[in-house]
């Protein structure tokens, strides 16, 4: 196919809409921030006392093995690795575009299936080492970070600029600005969280000289701790009554906030038993006071009910989570659906400084991936209209399209 035909294709994205190659290379577009279909979001009096199955774990369960949950790269998977990036990069692709069909793995693309299995329907998290970062530049990087993704999953833009290779790196922002400020471009705390896509990816460019470390709770567990010591916080958390800030990441004719659950079932089928999903970031709860207080108030301000489950959901979670700390060339998988995941504050290093070899010491820089793993391909039954769709989730603003910046900005 030539590249003018390239350019000016257009095909048919799942939801049936064109979708122009020029500015979605995968053919592809991100589904976005959207409400959930509130009929399909089941009662309290419908949620499990007790979830079983292999999502729920026990930080206890890992914490003295961690050969259960990390796999140090052979040289010969480097080599694959390092081969199919090479190749993607003579070809001059944009990143945007790179597929399995373009990042051949022969070898490795069995763990790596195994591995989407388990992220989706397991314990939810893996931790890789052993990307050479401190000898392929940032470009090398990105390209066998994003080649390795595209077996777990599908890309999704992390921000109105359609940023589908995120940073989190300390810009100098203002955490406190939690209206306008995304905390990953900051280096505060981040508290038990889930992002907005099915699996979240995080390579280590560049370690702090302290902090920025990495706690995750089986979200199953933490429900099930909850549903015996706090049940009235899991009915507060299963109640379709949080606002959630889209801190003006929005497309023409969309609200500024969302209305829905923490808590939610996936969606029936006959004879099966639906597990519990979860879709939660305080700091889009906290940071809505424009919209809810004052005289023009448009949406309710957090009840004491709410501000309690909160405390008592962020408690239980550092009580259950696994620590680990990511070194230079770590990733880092961690599913969305049923995985809260939380980082400590940091501080980076001194202008002028060194690392341990000498060198000029880089500043904390974790390249982060998105990606969605839709139902049509054996992802979880959300109760969102987009349940389907290839790209779900993220955020998209109208026609924004992809890109992939390799560094901060």
């Amino acid at each position: 196919m030539s590249t003018t035909v390239l350019q000016t294709e257009t095909v048919q994205s799942h939801a049936g809409e064109p979708v122009d190659i020029s500015k979605f290379p995968d053919g592809f577009k991100t589904s976005g921030q959207h409400p959930p279909v509130y009929s399909e979001v089941r009662p309290y009096s419908e949620f499990p006392k007790v979830h079983r199955g292999p999502t729920v774990w026990k930080a206890e369960d890992y914490r003295e093995d961690a050969d259960l949950w990390t796999h140090q790269f052979t040289q010969d998977e480097i080599e694959e690795i390092s081969t199919a990036a090479n190749a993607f990069i003579e070809q001059d692709l944009p990143l945007t575009g790179i597929a399995k069909t373009n990042f051949p793995l022969p070898n490795l693309s069995k763990r790596l299936e195994a591995l989407r299995q388990d992220l989706i329907n397991g314990k939810g998290f893996y931790l890789f080492k052993g990307i050479p970062v401190r000898e392929w530049d940032l470009r090398k990087c990105a390209t066998a970070y994003m080649g390795i993704g595209t077996y777990l999953g599908y890309f999704v833009s992390q921000n109105g600029r359609g940023h589908v290779l995120g940073h989190v790196k300390d810009l100098g922002e203002d955490p406190t600005k939690t209206d306008r400020v995304r905390i990953y471009r900051t280096n505060a705390r981040q508290y038990f969280h889930t992002d907005g896509s099915d699996i979240v990816g995080l390579l280590c460019i560049a370690k702090s000289l302290s902090g920025g470390e990495s706690d995750i709770a089986s979200t199953h567990h933490v429900f099930n701790v909850l549903q015996e010591r706090h049940p009235d916080v899991v009915q507060t958390l299963c109640e379709p009554n949080w606002y959630f800030d889209r801190k003006g990441e929005l497309s023409e004719g969309e609200e500024n906030w969302i209305r829905g659950s923490i808590f939610y079932l996936e969606n029936k089928r006959a004879g099966d038993n639906p597990r519990v999903y979860a879709r939660f970031d305080p700091m889009n709860v906290t940071s809505l006071s424009r919209f809810n207080s004052g005289p023009n108030a448009v949406i309710p301000p957090l009840s004491e009910k709410q501000k309690h489950a909160m405390a008592v959901f962020e408690k239980t979670c550092a009580e259950l989570s696994l620590h680990m700390i990511l070194a230079p060339g770590d990733i880092q998988f961690v599913s969305n659906s049923h995985v809260f995941h939380a980082r400590t504050a940091y501080t980076d290093h001194p202008a002028g400084a060194l690392d341990e070899d000498g060198n000029p010491a880089r500043r904390r820089h974790l390249m982060r991936l998105w990606l969605a793993a839709p139902e049509s391909e054996g992802g979880w039954r959300l109760p969102y209209h987009d349940t389907l769709e290839k790209k779900r989730g993220g955020i998209q603003v109208n026609d924004q399209p992809p890109i992939c910046p390799l560094d901060a900005e």
